[in-house]
């Protein structure tokens, strides 16, 4: 019982980790069926801007880097979508080739640029410690993650942009009839779905050591947990990503990492063969 519950914050926190590489994957993946492999990449990018950082903002650079990822990142995306993906709308396979050829061009490209060997991130000496069995550096990626679904929600509900950007995702011909510049909404859905990833590189430094192929250890399960949860709906990839990040936290602690990503794959394929198209579905009218 005790190893069950101080498996449980390690749970969340990955669960919040692949939550927020989830959301970025929900934009480019779920709603524009753009399969990003260099979604990882992004991550990646996020994380060694705080590494970055450190020499300016010292301690307080995972704090710093936060909008500085979100925007390194998100300009990363929006260069990639307009210099080669948008060429390839409706070309999932295609997508997948490309994004997969930029994103080990991007690996090398850290490598010659930081080094091979892994770098470390200082965390702010206030995140060191916890509440009993809670650090204090998984509850900020907690709250982190909670945060960035509160506004990614409050986007695409509440502001005139987000709703453009259901709208061109949802009927992307229909949304061109009504005057919505689509091209412009697909530049601004890859910007933000890149910069919340950039946002997860930031919050991973606090839990590992940041490397070139930071971002390949993460970039499937977070496909499985916008699989597992619906393409493009939000409360299922938050319940999935708690869901899966539980999961493989336990898996790993009574067998090993190996075996854990198995037992992992193994429950996504059992429960996609019981409901295909995940947890939630898009429902849409249709004329019969």
């Amino acid at each position: 019982m005790e190893a069950i519950v101080n498996q449980l914050p390690i749970g969340l926190s990955i669960g919040a980790v692949l939550l927020l590489i989830a959301l970025g994957l929900t934009f480019t993946f779920g709603q524009m069926g753009v399969i990003n492999m260099a979604h990882g990449e992004f991550i990646m990018a996020g994380a060694y801007t705080a590494y970055l950082l450190q020499d300016w903002a010292g301690r307080q650079a995972v704090i710093v880097a936060l909008p500085v990822a979100f925007g390194v990142a998100g300009l990363m995306g929006l260069v990639l979508e307009r210099a080669a993906i948008r060429h390839f709308y409706g070309r999932p396979l295609d997508t997948l080739l490309l994004t997969w050829g930029v994103s080990l061009v991007l690996q090398q490209a850290a490598r010659d640029l930081f080094g091979a060997p892994n770098v470390q991130v200082q965390a702010p000496s206030w995140l060191q410690g916890g509440i009993g069995i809670l650090p204090y550096n998984r509850l900020f990626i907690m709250a982190l993650a909670i945060g960035s679904v509160v506004a990614v929600w409050a986007y695409m509900s509440r502001t005139s942009q987000g709703r453009r950007m259901r709208a061109v995702m949802q009927n992307r011909q229909l949304a061109a009839v009504m005057g919505i510049n689509t091209g412009r909404v697909d530049q601004r859905t890859f910007f933000i779905g890149s910069g919340l990833a950039g946002i997860a590189g930031v919050a991973l430094t606090l839990i590992g050591p940041v490397g070139p192929a930071l971002g390949t250890y993460y970039i499937v399960d977070a496909f499985l947990v916008v699989v597992a949860g619906g393409l493009g709906q939000l409360r299922g990839a938050v319940i999935a990503a708690v869901a899966l990040g539980l999961l493989n936290s336990y898996a790993e602690f009574w067998t090993n990492a190996s075996l854990a990503k198995v037992i992992v794959f193994v429950a996504i394929i059992a429960f996609l063969q019981v409901r295909p198209q995940g947890l939630f579905v898009l429902r849409s009218r249709a004329l019969t």
